[in-house]
């Protein structure tokens, strides 16, 4: 437990009254306690945290007046992740070397301070750098080289040949190097195509939990620094990945495809094989992708198109039964309009 103005202390903000409550920790507005810290970004965020039963809040400079106690910073989120990791640190795990555990290949290179946990079989010629962590039950297959101070969580399984750079995060249950879904089809059977490729990483790429990265059918899947992929993202064989990308959850990337720098995908973009995306292109999520895109475009949609078009379509889509009442009392009404029309040109070829 900490006082109020510790905290402030801490995180070099200044308090905005005299009230000095005891905090035990850290938590978001809807779901902190009389005894517990909150962060409000905005003044919107402002009356939710008056609202709530936190004891009191990180604000920005901007927030002038507050009813209950908080802490003025320069940055809030970062204010609050360094209070929040106060009460709830890391877990600090000892480097313990190799384990004995370990199925260790004797003619892999492993740097002398990287940790290699219980049940991790690392094969033939594999170099694993300076401060690198794998942990239990994950699979390194043959000269596999990573680089040094990356983290490969439990139960990844990593094909031969891939290269890993530096600072390289992947979580449990990622894939990288597995055969690309390519088939030559004849004489009634799918032939599996030449999987002679690899999966090169980045440095300081995240390979997000049960990611897959497919390898070549002869050169490299490539996936650029500083790129994240979340959970469940899939790249198929062949494929470029630029740097700094950030590609959410399920999203989709057939086979040759190529993202530049600084493309955002929401969740669940598919991508058709063969495409081309450029530099800062941002892809609204549940998009199909079915064409080239070029940068610093915004599309959004299934078929993507550009997002104000899209977003005219989708309103359109919310009238339709409106005007689809609208045109049928309209065909009524020219219907009647006609008939009597009709009526009139009788009677004046009558007379």
């Amino acid at each position: 437990m900490m006082r109020l103005h510790q905290l402030a202390q801490l995180v070099g903000g200044n308090l905005t009254s005299a009230e000095d409550p005891v905090i035990n920790g850290a938590a978001s507005i809807n779901r902190a306690t009389d005894t517990q810290i909150t962060f409000a970004c905005s003044n919107k965020h402002h009356e939710q945290f008056l609202a709530s039963d936190a004891a009191a809040a990180i604000i920005p400079k901007s927030i002038e007046i507050s009813d209950k106690p908080c802490i003025r910073v320069e940055d809030v989120e970062a204010a609050f992740v360094k209070i929040a990791g106060h009460f709830k640190p890391p877990i600090e795990r000892p480097n313990n070397g190799v384990s004995p555990q370990a199925i260790v290949s004797p003619i892999a290179t492993i740097a002398e301070d990287a940790c290699i946990h219980p049940g991790a079989v690392i094969m033939d010629g594999v170099q694993i750098g300076s401060g690198s962590v794998i942990f239990p039950n994950t699979t390194v297959m043959e000269n596999v080289c990573i680089g040094a101070n990356v983290t490969v969580y439990p139960n990844v399984t990593i094909y031969e040949n891939t290269i890993i750079g530096d600072r390289v995060i992947v979580h449990a249950g990622a894939v990288l190097g597995a055969f690309g879904f390519g088939y030559k089809s004849g004489r009634g059977k799918h032939l599996l195509s030449a999987q002679l490729g690899n999966v090169v990483l980045g440095d300081d790429v995240e390979i997000g939990a049960n990611t897959t990265v497919d390898r070549g059918t002869y050169d490299s899947t490539t996936i650029g620094k500083g790129s994240k992929l979340d959970n469940l993202v899939m790249i198929g064989h062949n494929c470029s990945i630029g740097a700094h990308n950030l590609l959410c959850s399920q999203v989709g990337i057939a086979g040759s495809s190529e993202t530049g720098d600084y493309v955002v995908m929401g969740g669940q973009v598919g991508m058709a094989d063969h495409l081309r995306v450029g530099d800062n292109v941002q892809i609204g999520p549940q998009s199909g992708l079915m064409h080239n895109v070029d940068d610093g475009q915004v599309v959004f949609g299934a078929p993507a198109k550009p997002m104000r078009e899209e977003m005219v379509l989708l309103a359109s889509r919310v009238k339709l039964p409106e005007m689809r009442k609208t045109l049928r009392r309209l065909e009524k009404e020219v219907a009647k309009l006609t008939e009597e029309a009709d009526k009139s040109d009788s009677k004046n070829k009558a007379a």
